[in-house]
This record gives C-alpha cells, sequence and structure tokens, in this order.
C-alpha cells in the first residue's frame, strides 16, 4: 500500500511538472522575442548614428579644407594675403 502512494505522489508529480515546464518554456519563448525586438531597435538606432557619423565626418572634411578658410577669411572676416616682402621677423636673443 506504500509502494502504490508513493507512486500515486510520484505520477502527481510529474502530471504537475509538465504545465510548469511548458510554462517556463513559453516564457522563456516570449522573453527571447522581447530581446530580439531590443537588439533590432538597437541595431537599427547604430546604424542611423554611424550615417550621421560620416556624414559629419565629411562635412568637417569640407568646412576644414584651406580654399574654404582662406575665402572664409576674405570674405567674412575682411583679411588678404600678405606679400613676402611685408613679413617681419622678429628674434629674441639671449633666451
Amino acid at each position: 500500500m506504500r509502494t502504490v502512494k508513493r507512486r500515486v505522489i510520484f505520477l502527481y508529480a510529474i502530471a504537475l511538472s509538465i504545465p510548469l515546464l511548458l510554462g517556463v518554456v513559453a516564457w522563456q519563448s516570449f522573453r527571447y522575442a522581447t530581446l530580439e525586438r531590443e537588439i533590432a531597435q538597437l541595431e537599427a538606432t547604430q546604424k542611423i548614428w554611424v550615417e550621421g557619423n560620416k556624414s559629419l565626418i565629411a562635412l568637417i572634411t569640407s568646412l576644414s579644407g584651406p580654399e574654404r578658410i582662406e575665402d572664409y577669411a576674405v570674405r567674412v572676416l575682411g583679411l588678404k594675403k600678405i606679400r613676402p616682402d611685408q613679413v617681419m621677423q622678429v628674434r629674441i636673443e639671449g633666451r
């Protein structure tokens, strides 16, 4: 009789553990899908940032070109090139 009770308890335990295990599997699947969506969103954001950085680097390159700086100095700041004979060199001796 004792072995019959143990066998019944064992069968009940197995019968109760099956839905529990199915629940755990369903929860893991849901969690996996959520993380997969989050990763896809992060990758899309990363792609946008990389493209933005490429655009900014190209803009920096074009804005820091010598022709553009010279044009800005002449047009906006009113500067002009000097001739070599207008250059004066100062030397401080004794240091």
